[in-house]
């Protein structure tokens, strides 16, 4: 099943996480906040994903089901 990728920015810090346990979804900007790379990923992306999501210092990755 898709999924989108929601970086809320007022919790964002740009620690960088993230972009480090995936780096074909994320990317820490010049405004040092985390900014997703893909507007809908699929099954194929998920550990990743999820991963990202788990080890993210302020828990500000989400991951929504696309119905």
């Amino acid at each position: 099943m898709a999924f989108r990728i929601v970086v809320d920015s007022d919790l964002c810090q740009g620690h960088g996480v993230c972009e480090n346990e995936a780096p074909e979804l994320f990317e820490v900007g010049r405004d040092m906040l985390a900014h997703v790379l893909v507007e809908q990923a699929d099954e194929s992306q998920r550990r990743a994903a999820e991963a990202a999501a788990k080890y993210c210092p302020t828990h500000a990755i989400t991951l929504v089901p696309v119905l």
